[in-house]
């Protein structure tokens, strides 16, 4: 079994980093080139799966904007002429990580504003004074006293 066993765990740890461009013909000839396409890739959402970039998803459209992020990089468009063209075409919705502007405030301020509101909350909590418990009645204070001589 562990003849079996071993060479497996030892494949798969070998595959695990393995992206989503698996032709060859994709990459790009120039290490360095590859590289920021790469990280270029894992910044933008694949607008098919959603929560997964382009450099993972293996996605039809993923491919296709894998290719052109390429060709643009081959063309010699900076990072932010890459990522400045595809938010033309898709929106801010392509990237993974929104930008800190007008329009995402609250988005980004969202978290913070609900700690605080938490924060406050635990406070008032903490801070108001426990009720003192209601005295017994007549009745209670019997019917303690008969459970105790038991």
């Amino acid at each position: 079994m562990r003849r079996v066993l071993a060479p497996l765990l030892v494949l798969l740890a070998l595959t695990g980093g393995a992206r989503a461009v698996s032709d060859p013909g994709e990459m790009l000839p120039n290490p360095a080139q590859e590289r920021r396409a790469e990280a270029l890739g894992d910044q933008l959402r694949c607008l098919v799966c959603q929560n997964e970039s382009v450099e993972q998803s293996d996605a039809d459209l993923a491919k296709d904007l894998r290719r052109i992020i390429r060709q643009r990089i081959a063309a010699g468009d900076t990072d932010g002429q890459v990522v400045n063209w595809m938010v033309a075409r898709y929106g801010d919705f392509i990237r993974l990580t929104p930008p800190f502007d007008a329009m995402t405030v609250l988005l980004w301020g969202a978290p913070v504003i609900a700690v605080a509101a938490g924060a406050g909350v635990a406070l008032l909590a903490r801070r108001r004074p426990a009720k003192p418990p209601a005295a017994l009645s007549e009745a209670e204070r019997q019917r303690l006293a008969e459970l105790l001589e038991r």
